[in-house]
């Protein structure tokens, strides 16, 4: 009878949507996963999808949710965190430049192995927060589907492992503080000037045809405008939670069995080059340790190829100096989103499957 009145009633399958991704969002809440409602959304639209349900989110909506994204991003990029960056920039140079470079290697391989198409294993390896690295890969070609499978399996265990050596080292289990109410507003006009800033940053960029401008417009201008002490961002935990639900909606309802299956073909290739890439960091770590004098758990939390935002929770809860891992997590994410490009297409230059082999020239 249910399945009638929904064959009968099509737009009862959002309450559906709506129901599944509260119940996945509650339970990875529970079990404190890092970007949970986000991942329970995108899941739930997978099941949807898969099941040839076609639902979809409006380009202007994922164009405000990304720009509420891009408001995040530029809220963590402190003044005190750029000028750490600046007075320690060798150090920064060094380990950023030596997890990108892990990434870029890696997914040529995945490329040249042909697990996965195009440039999506070169975006679903960039070390950036997982979010914007999905968005930045769309913009710029490469199968958000699939860019996000490999973001979020990273974030999923990277966080995990993160997790076990921090309650290992500590004695603690990192956990988010949950004492903050969803819909909390210190100031309400400093929420105005945000939102305001999301919808004329979103809209700019869309009009402009900006690759991922609608996340990155607010980000830079927002950064700029916080630096200045003109603007104090404000972000109420229910807007983010929209936002990433919108987000993860959008990404999930766009896949077919026939991604799904493709992404599961993949996922020992997937997992195999995330653990590579976690083993560099944790050479990084060391020389950290050894050359720059770091502790061994703040070297490796810093050096650690996982979300910014879920490090910086380990890292508040651990005893650790988090200035310094989130200097360094930032200061990656911001090379990846400024260089991303560039390095995607020249790693796409040197595998492509449209050139000829050479003995056939």
């Amino acid at each position: 009878m249910f399945d009638r009145l929904l064959r009968t009633v099509p737009a009862l399958w959002w309450l559906v949507l709506l129901l599944l991704s509260a119940l996945l969002a509650a339970v990875l809440t529970q079990l404190r996963l890092p970007a949970g409602v986000l991942i329970a959304c995108m899941v739930a639209g997978i099941v949807l999808s898969t099941r040839e349900i076609k639902l979809s989110i409006a380009p202007w909506l994922f164009g405000l949710a990304q720009g509420v994204l891009g408001c995040l991003m530029a809220r963590s990029l402190q003044p005190a965190v750029l000028a750490q960056v600046a007075s320690d920039w060798p150090i920064f140079l060094a380990a950023t430049l030596g997890v990108m470079g892990a990434a870029g290697a890696l997914g040529w391989l995945l490329m040249r192995s042909k697990v996965l198409p195009g440039t999506t294993a070169v975006w679903g390896l960039a070390p950036g927060a997982a979010s914007a690295m999905v968005l930045m890969g769309e913009a710029y070609g490469a199968d958000v589907r699939l860019v996000a499978f490999m973001q979020y399996l990273r974030v999923v265990v990277v966080t995990a492992v993160a997790s076990l050596v921090a309650r290992l080292w500590t004695g603690q289990t990192p956990h988010p503080s949950s004492d903050l109410p969803w819909f909390a507003v210190i100031d309400s006009a400093h929420l105005g000037a945000t939102v305001a800033l999301v919808l004329v940053g979103s809209t700019l960029a869309r009009r402009l045809h900006i690759p991922a401008g609608s996340m990155l417009v607010p980000l830079v201008v927002g950064m700029a405008l916080q630096g200045a002490g003109v603007l104090v961002i404000e972000l109420p935990p229910a807007l983010l939670a929209v936002s990433y639900a919108v987000i993860g909606w959008s990404i999930g309802l766009r896949f077919t069995r026939t991604i799904l299956l493709h992404a599961l073909r993949a996922l020992p290739a997937v997992l195999a080059a995330i653990l590579a890439l976690m083993a560099v960091g944790v050479a990084i770590a060391v020389a950290l340790t050894q050359f720059a004098g770091f502790e061994p758990l703040t070297a490796y939390l810093a050096s650690s190829p996982g979300g910014a935002d879920s490090v910086a929770i380990i890292a508040a809860t651990s005893s650790v100096d988090a200035g310094f891992v989130m200097a360094l997590q930032l200061s990656r994410f911001l090379m990846v989103l400024a260089f991303g490009p560039q390095v995607s297409r020249f790693i796409a230059t040197r595998h492509s499957p449209h050139q000829p082999p050479s003995h056939n020239r």
